[in-house]
């Protein structure tokens, strides 16, 4: 029998563990756990060109060090080709989906002459793809958004949220002109296959919900809840990131910095908490749960996080 909630962590391999990663972590560990549920860990190596070597481990070991314990098997996209595959030919087969050999300096201009915003970067339709199969070389596939109307989610800190997603983004890309499968399927697949009823995740992946929802819509997926937790800024205000450098976790201090992430999360820790163990912290956070007091701007500068 599954569980009533399910939650997941799914950070990419692309480097160490930073101050805005463990913020995701606790935010979704403590969710899904105040409700009784599992709490899950994917690794994201769906590009391997960004893959660091040793990251994965690496990331599994300071999780471990945080008490942050997964309750299942995880899972790797790597090794998820196969039903990326099957996805793709069932909406083939349903006409949802089509190749497209146009480059990104080519959607740009046809935006441009066609007044549309920037975001709605539509395939110009002059490419020719005849003929394309899933496995053509050089050859992206596209899913069509013109019957998904207004898309409508609810954020648990922003209420409900609507999309006009054929005007604001366009036909989006389910697999890559270089063969590699784009995040929105490989996530959705994936929140599917582990029955994820609990995302959890960086403000910076809202964007990507309305997309999400009509890749599910057209799958037949239930649709999870949706949790957007504020981002960790540098004092530039650039988003902590492994591209941007951010600096990885002190792995002797496991203690301090879930107290400092519960505390950017509006969770007020008791100052005794300090000295505990990451078990005893965690389990101090998923008794004491208040989404509602998280911050609602969308990032928290580092030099705050950590004051």
């Amino acid at each position: 029998m599954c569980p009533a909630s399910v939650g997941r962590f799914a950070p990419s391999p692309t480097g160490r563990l930073h101050a805005g990663s463990l913020l995701a972590a606790v935010g979704s560990y403590v969710h899904v756990k105040y409700h009784g549920g599992q709490w899950l860990v994917r690794i994201e190596d769906i590009d391997p060109p960004r893959t660091e070597p040793g990251a994965s481990d690496d990331i599994l070991q300071t999780l471990n060090q945080h008490g942050l314990l997964h309750d299942g098997p995880v899972l790797f996209q790597s090794q998820r080709s196969e039903a990326y595959e099957s996805a793709l030919q069932q909406l083939l087969n349903q006409d949802l989906l089509y190749p497209c050999r146009c480059s990104r300096a080519q959607l740009l201009e046809h935006a441009r002459l066609h007044h549309y915003p920037m975001a709605r970067s539509l395939c110009t339709g002059t490419c020719d793809v005849r003929g394309a199969t899933l496995t053509s070389a050089d050859t992206a596939w596209r899913l069509r958004t013109e019957m998904a109307g207004e898309i409508q989610f609810q954020d648990a800190l922003r209420g409900t949220l609507t999309s006009s997603l054929h005007q604001e983004v366009g036909d989006f890309v389910l697999k890559r002109r270089d063969g590699l499968y784009a995040y929105q399927l490989a996530v959705v697949l994936d929140d599917e296959a582990s029955r994820v009823t609990e995302v959890v995740r960086g403000v910076d992946l809202l964007d990507n919900t309305a997309r999400q929802c009509w890749l599910m819509q057209c799958l037949n997926f239930a649709r999870p809840s949706y949790l957007h937790l504020p981002l960790v800024t540098a004092a530039n205000g650039q988003k902590l990131s492994k591209q941007n450098h951010a600096p990885a976790l002190n792995p002797n201090t496991p203690s301090r910095n879930l107290w400092h992430a519960l505390a950017a999360l509006g969770q007020t820790p008791e100052p005794a908490l300090l000295h505990a163990s990451p078990p005893e912290i965690l389990a101090w956070a998923c008794a004491n749960w208040h989404p509602e007091r998280i911050p609602h701007p969308d990032s928290i500068q580092q030099n705050c996080y950590l004051a």
